[in-house]
């Protein structure tokens, strides 16, 4: 007989105390019907709580994700299929919108470059924090990750247990999940590389006439570089000096920008739309259907690969401006950064930075993006010297 997904629990009194029964349907192999069977899991006092007793059920093998599966075993590779199968769902009603292709290629990566070949094979139910925790640690030890990383890893594997909860997969309790009780730093000793504005304008000017505007256009307005790469002609509105974010080019494909929020109209500064209207004079792809930065190579189907421009042009250009460490990550996103910073400096408040760089949450203006530079502190903790009226002169009668 083959058994079939679960079934259902209930106690029963015994001579001995209660007992938690399972009851499950099974399709018999003589006539091929479906018929229910029972089987004692074991006493109430030993597992308390329903979901104890279904995790003991697994133990003994009594039921299986899978109808028909004759595996008889719940692997964490189910609940990670599962969830990959989930996570590439496109949903029936436009409310809903699908995962970006980023996010799905990032975690799917994450599941079969990581989770699987350590925990595939193992009982999900059987694998413990201590376990995950260890496996965590020596990765980022042996591979010298950041936090962060580390983090995210963490994080994919408490969605897959998290899904497999929410469809019924596995118990809806805190014991189902081992990921739960599994903490780890989540701070990290990175921080970006700030370029200020004379800095930036230096990098821009030793770049060719297609990536000096395309980087410009990064630095002042804090377009994220796959909004720029998506941008078309017509989605600038010429006369109120704006530009439309509708769509997001990450890794090859067209989709959603990041949020809501992503898709606040970019004001342009008459300047900037200047030279946006010379390029447009000089393209060979000057079509309101063209996109603004299209690629020759691709005789204009498609715009530029942001990866390349990074390696080819950002990073040569401003490694002739500043000091960027070997290893140490320096792209477009940098110039967000800055432009963050350098608002924060000058004093801008806080809703008109976040309506410039569109974010959803006015807090990550100070989780995230707000950097000061050394001399801005330096700067500052002398106007706390100041303050205090320590100088030269009563600095004297202080060590005396």
């Amino acid at each position: 007989m083959i058994r079939e997904y679960r079934g259902s629990l209930k106690v029963e009194e015994r001579l001995d105390g209660a007992v938690w029964v399972l009851r499950f349907k099974v399709t018999r192999d003589s006539d091929h019907k479906r018929v229910e069977r029972t089987r004692v899991i074991g006493r109430v006092e030993d597992f308390p709580t329903e979901a104890q007793a279904f995790a003991e059920a697994e133990r003994l093998r009594l039921y299986t994700i899978e109808p028909g599966s004759k595996r008889g075993t719940l692997i964490f590779a189910i609940l990670a299929e599962f969830y990959l199968q989930e996570l590439k769902k496109v949903p029936e009603s436009k409310k809903r919108k699908p995962k970006a292709a980023s996010t799905v290629e990032d975690r799917e990566r994450i599941i079969r470059k990581r989770l699987l070949p350590r925990f595939g094979e193992t009982e999900a139910l059987k694998i413990k924090p201590s376990e995950i925790k260890g496996w965590l640690e020596s990765v980022q030890d042996e591979e010298n990750l950041e936090n962060s990383t580390v983090d995210k890893i963490r994080r994919v594997m408490h969605l897959v247990y998290s899904t497999a909860q929410a469809n019924d997969l596995i118990p809806r309790t805190v014991e189902a999940n081992p990921v739960t009780h599994v903490h780890i730093a989540t701070t990290t000793e990175y921080e970006a590389i700030l370029v200020t504005p004379q800095q930036a304008w230096n990098i821009i000017c030793r770049m060719q006439a297609f990536e000096r505007l395309l980087t410009l256009l990064v630095a002042v307005t804090g377009l994220r570089i796959g909004e720029v790469l998506a941008l078309r002609w017509k989605h600038v509105d010429w006369s109120k000096f704006r530009i439309h974010v509708v769509s997001n080019f990450v890794r090859g494909k067209f989709g959603e920008p990041k949020s809501a929020a992503s898709k606040k109209p970019v004001v342009l500064h008459s300047l900037v739309m200047g030279l946006l209207k010379n390029w447009r004079e000089t393209t060979a792809y000057a079509g309101d259907e063209d996109f603004i930065f299209a690629s020759a190579r691709l005789k204009g189907k498609a715009p530029r690969v942001p990866n390349m421009l990074v390696e080819d042009h950002l990073r040569p250009a401003a490694r002739q401006v500043v000091e960027i460490p070997d290893g140490h990550r320096f792209g477009f996103h940098n110039l967000r950064h800055a432009l963050t910073s350098f608002l924060v400096e000058i004093g801008t408040d806080s809703k008109t930075i976040q309506d410039m760089l569109r974010w959803a949450d006015p807090s990550i203006l100070l989780k995230v993006y707000a950097h000061s530079r050394m001399d801005k502190r330096m700067e500052a903790q002398a106007k706390m010297i100041e303050a205090m009226g320590l100088n030269e002169k009563t600095a004297q009668r202080f060590i005396q």
